[in-house]
């Protein structure tokens, strides 16, 4: 677009990376003719092996008007050039998924500038799949996506993408297009709309949607919306078009993008399902040489529940910092907030409405004991003697040991605590093969609680682990985190390690193992080894409240280690350590003793708890991390 246009309307890559020099779905109008999908995946695993389909972490690459590098007689695509070889360098390093253009691709649009930009597009074939679509500059702007042939539509219509793994379909005209793009293990679509699309096309376009109604969309046109000198972004008219007519009432689309306008600029909307849309212009077309074909990232982890978003110039990333001019250097990267920023989005639930998350159904016992298994201790009905109704659990119930081997735990609540201090819960860690908890209500001022002990006579009294051990829990402590729980246990072997022979400990009347909280919400793994007079102890970061964590303590019988949700802590010490001191007293869950006594009891949530008598890698354990 022009300056005049522009006032129409009021208004990781970072320089580190500077050394990287259908079988389609009818919609009510019809489509044009795809690539089946699944010759659409086969091509995908095949042409694009550097791209990982299956990593929670992906990269949408946005490329906004270049107009300015296709205008007549002073055409210079090398910025572009450079722009396509490094994603196409860089596919692997930053798992990018997908290009989008978003229009304006020459100045005039004519067959000799469409033909020059449909060159350099070629770079990129058959190395990251791409969508182009066309803004008020490529064709005749006066008219809408039913405008018929044109030199952009001979050049970029769909016999251009036609190849293409991602590419499912056009609409019947040519200027609507959709890619279906495999990423973090689920399918994502990309909507790439004219600048004006007519009444015909958002039929089309919700057919589309209509025709996948799981997936979540990605929304690509030339005109949406206007900002502000400080990136505050509202919807332009034909943006509040395409947000009246599609975009509202479809909670797919969760994130829009447009062009057209500078300076760019960003805003969230609510749509029909109370959710939000996010809406950002990206044009840079304004800046040094029409913007030197700068590149916006947005770095999807579904993980961590964000995108990163970042933009940079390529072409002068490439160059020697020590030559690049002012301007140059001016360019290379922007930083500002509404060029460089983190969206924070749960996608779990911000898809829960058309794509909810199917939870993993339980695990049978019998499926997660390997060879080894001396106690295995669940809380459904399978676990407990008395059925679980979400109420107190009893003093006297008993879990049973699922291995067999008769290390059953019974309840007993500490210091006459109320009914409160132990509670059954189908609260559950989502990776818990049993979709049962208990709830324990522990604390001080005055000590209470309640714990789960096995009998006198159980064989994991006495079990020394002399090749080595696995003890396994799930934990979750509540949010907000209130009182005072320092120290608290979360299980234990009763009988002090001074009655066990150790003289070098922290003080004899510390049990001979146990996993504690301390007072920074670190958790503490300390153990008094069979064999050795010392007492290594592992020390871990600050645990997260209000969600599940898996608890790990390996040892393989030289010394122990310590994981939290399958990463290995930094603080475990490599003191020699072989099995443990147990003196044939109970095994207790959800409190320590002191002295032969209890305080406190645990505070919080405690789930599935197994313990094996040789070390298991992290992909064996109850919730498998790979």
């Amino acid at each position: 677009m022009s300056t005049t246009e522009q006032h129409e309307n009021p208004g990781r890559r970072t320089v580190l990376r500077a050394a990287v020099a259908g079988s389609v779905a009818a919609a009510a109008t019809g489509t044009v003719a795809a690539v089946p999908a699944q010759a659409a995946q086969a091509a995908q695993a095949s042409g694009q092996r550097r791209f990982d389909t299956d990593s929670p972490r992906f990269t949408l690459a946005v490329l906004p008007d270049t107009q300015y590098l296709f205008d007549a007689d002073s055409t210079d695509p090398a910025p572009l050039r450079e722009t396509f070889r490094y994603l196409v360098a860089d596919r692997s390093e930053a798992n990018i998924a997908f290009m989008t253009h978003l229009g304006d691709v020459t100045e005039h649009g004519t067959e000799d500038e469409i033909r020059r930009a449909a060159q350099t597009f070629r770079t990129l074939h058959g190395k990251v799949p791409y969508s182009v679509l066309a803004g008020n500059h490529d064709i005749a702007s006066s008219t809408d996506d039913q405008r018929g042939d044109s030199a952009y539509l001979r050049e970029f219509g769909p016999g251009r993408y036609a190849s293409m793994p991602t590419f499912r379909g056009a609409s019947p005209d040519g200027y609507n297009s959709y890619h279906v793009v495999r990423a973090a293990g689920r399918d994502w679509l990309v909507l790439a709309l004219d600048w004006r699309i007519s009444d015909k096309g958002t039929v089309w376009a919700q057919g589309v949607l209509d025709a996948h109604p799981t997936l979540p969309a990605v929304l690509t046109t030339h005109d949406l919306a206007y900002a502000d000198d400080e990136g505050s972004a509202r919807l332009s008219g034909n943006g509040q078009r395409l947000w009246d007519g599609l975009i509202r009432g479809n909670d797919q689309i969760f994130l829009a993008l447009g062009g057209h306008y500078w300076p760019p600029g960003r805003t969230v909307l609510r749509n029909d399902a109370d959710n939000d849309v996010h809406i950002h212009i990206t044009n840079y077309q304004d800046r040094y040489y029409g913007g030197a074909g700068m590149i916006r990232t947005y770095g999807f982890d579904v993980v961590r529940g964000v995108i990163d978003v970042e933009t940079f110039a390529p072409w002068f990333l490439d160059r020697d910092p020590a030559r690049r001019t002012p301007l140059e250097a001016e360019t290379v990267e922007l930083t500002g907030p509404a060029d460089r920023f983190s969206l924070s989005i749960d996608f779990d639930e911000r898809f829960r409405g058309f794509s909810p998350v199917v939870p993993p159904k339980p695990r049978p016992a019998p499926a997660v004991m390997p060879r080894g298994t001396v106690a295995y201790w669940r809380f459904d009905a399978s676990g407990m003697t008395t059925a679980p109704d979400g109420g107190p659990v009893a003093d006297g119930s008993v879990v049973r040991d699922l291995s067999g081997h008769g290390n059953d735990l019974t309840v007993g609540r500490l210091h006459s605590s109320g009914p409160e201090a132990l509670t059954w819960s189908p609260d559950h860690h989502p990776g818990q093969p049993a979709h049962a908890s208990l709830r324990f209500d522990g604390g001080k001022g005055p000590d209470r609680g309640a714990v789960l002990r096995t009998g006198m006579r159980a064989p994991l009294n006495s079990e020394k682990f002399p090749r080595g051990y696995t003890i396994e829990t799930f934990v979750r402590l509540p949010e907000p985190f209130e009182g005072d729980h320092s120290w608290m246990g979360i299980l234990s072997w009763e009988g002090r390690n001074g009655d066990a022979g150790k003289t070098t400990g922290w003080s004899p009347l510390e049990p001979t193992c146990s996993l504690n909280l301390s007072p920074e919400r670190f958790l503490q793994f300390v153990v008094y080894p069979h064999r050795q007079d010392a007492d290594p102890t592992s020390w871990s970061h600050a645990v997260p409240v209000g969600r599940w964590m898996h608890v790990a303590v390996v040892n393989d019988g030289r010394r122990t280690v310590v994981y939290v949700d399958g990463s290995k802590i930094a603080r475990n010490p490599t003191a020699p350590s072989t099995g443990i001191a147990t003196l044939g007293k109970p095994f207790v869950l959800g409190g320590t003793q002191f002295d032969g006594k209890f305080g406190q009891g645990f505070y919080g949530w405690i789930g599935d708890t197994r313990i094996v008598d040789r070390p298991l890698r992290t992909r064996d354990f109850l919730t498998p991390f790979d």
